[in-house]
Order: structure tokens, then sequence, then C-alpha cells
């Protein structure tokens, strides 16, 4: 679904987490790929890497309280490991992502990725079909922003 860019004079930033960059780099792709399809411009897209999922919140709440910003996607990916920490990367970087976007008012949309295994990972990162979820951030951003103006 193409969304029309209407946030002239404004900013996207998608933060993304450095943290298996094998996936979160198609995301960001992906997700990019979109945006301009909807007519966002470069200048208007603004990218901040951090090192995990956890760093991310931070700086999408950076980013979300500048003006000149309309929404900020956050892209990461968390890989079920044999310990209770995949548990508390993806908890704490779901609560912070939406605390932001409460305590803002702005779109910040979730793009992490918590996946069990690096092949569900590689399948919702995948640049050849149209399910990565890089693509889909990008197309909630754009969708909310039009709804949050219209409220």
């Amino acid at each position: 679904m193409a969304v029309k860019n209407n946030i002239s004079g404004k900013k996207i930033a998608i933060v993304v987490g450095r943290f298996n960059e094998f996936i979160t780099h198609r995301l960001l792709q992906a997700c990019v790929k979109e945006l301009k399809r909807n007519g966002v411009k470069d200048s208007q897209i603004a990218i901040s890497w951090v090192p995990g999922s956890l760093e991310i919140p931070v700086t999408a709440l950076k980013w979300a309280q500048k003006k000149n910003v309309a929404a900020v996607i956050c892209l990461g990916a968390v890989i079920r490991g044999e310990t209770y920490h995949f548990e508390l990367v993806a908890n704490e970087a779901a609560h912070g992502i939406m605390d932001v976007s409460l305590r803002t008012g702005k779109p910040v949309i979730f793009g992490v990725l918590s996946t069990n295994t690096v092949e569900e990972a590689n399948q919702r990162s995948r640049l050849d079909r149209g399910d990565n979820k890089g693509h889909d951030a990008a197309q909630t951003a754009l969708e909310m922003i039009s709804v949050l103006k219209s409220v």
C-alpha cells in the first residue's frame, strides 16, 4: 500500500541496532527503499546506528524530541539463545520504544525482530519478497503520521 508522503519539511529517523547486523542491514535497506518509493527524499531520512536493541529507545527518544522529526523507525534483531537474555532484551526494547512513542506523541515504530532462530530472522528480513519487516515498518510510520495528523 502506497502512502502519500506528507512530511514536507520534516524527517523520518531510523534507529538501527548493529547487533545481528547481517539481519538489521537488510531491514534498513527495505525500510529506506519503501520510504523512497512513497516520496520521502534522501534529505528527509536520518539514520543512527547503535550497538544493539537495548540502545534503541534512548536514541529514538532523542530523535523523537526534535521538532523536525515526524516519526522514528526502530530496527533491530534479537535471536533466541540458550539463556534468559533473549527475553530481557526483546521485552525491554519493546517497552522502551513504546514509552518513547507515548511520551512524545509521535509515531515510534517497533521494527525489532525477536525470533527463535537465525532462519526465522532471515525469512523476516529477505529482500526478494514483500515480507521484510523493515518494509512494513516504513509503511506503518507513514500511515501513522497521517493518522495522527487527522486526529
